[in-house]
């Protein structure tokens, strides 16, 4: 190869970039390709996070699941949410939603909780009146007071007895369930028939 034709080479890629122009964005700089100006769909106004209201209702799922219905193209997807809210002042709900995505199905058992509220009659000390037994499908809950103990639960009655703001009682799910959401129910149950 000869000289000539070496930089003939060289100078051939230089020529075909100066052929055509170069792009530049509406204030003259040159482009870096793609799409030109602006932020890049990202709304410029407010920069800072949007900050939600904090609701007056403490919130914690219970249980999550995803579920399935057979349908004619095959199966489709949905979960369930259980779950309970509270004030930590004696107002306590059990909810539940489902959806095709967690976060709708988390907000409609958040109003279903709200919607199913229970007002719990509590002690001077956080602590129930009186012995009290209840049942849900089920499950079986005992709660009995006990003073300078705390809160001695496990589980979903654990969940339920906290969000009451309940602190000085011990409890036993009387039957061999399992089920979340049941032992949440029965918990309630036992918290309605409280009196005074």
């Amino acid at each position: 190869m000869t000289e000539a034709t070496q930089t003939a080479e060289k100078k051939a890629p230089e020529a075909t970039a100066d052929a055509t122009p170069a792009r530049t964005t509406r204030g003259g700089a040159p482009s870096r390709g793609g799409r030109t100006g602006g932020p890049r769909g990202r709304n410029t106004r407010s920069r800072r996070p949007r900050e939600r209201a904090k609701s007056e209702f403490d919130q914690k799922i219970v249980s999550i699941r995803r579920v399935t219905r057979v349908v004619a193209g095959g199966r489709r997807f949905s979960f369930s949410v259980a779950l309970v809210a509270g004030d930590r002042k004696g107002r306590v709900g059990v909810g539940i939603g489902k959806a095709g995505d967690t976060a709708l199905a988390i907000d409609k058992a958040v109003k279903d909780a709200k919607k199913h509220m229970v007002t719990v009659k509590r002690t001077k000390n956080n602590s129930i009146s009186h012995d009290v037994e209840a049942k849900y499908s089920s499950s079986v809950v005992a709660i009995r007071p006990s003073r300078g103990r705390g809160l001695v639960a496990g589980g979903a009655v654990r969940t339920v007895l906290e969000y009451a703001g309940i602190t000085d009682v011990t409890s036993k799910i009387l039957t061999r369930s399992k089920n979340h959401l049941n032992n949440a129910r029965a918990t309630l149950n036992a918290l309605s028939e409280l009196r005074g």
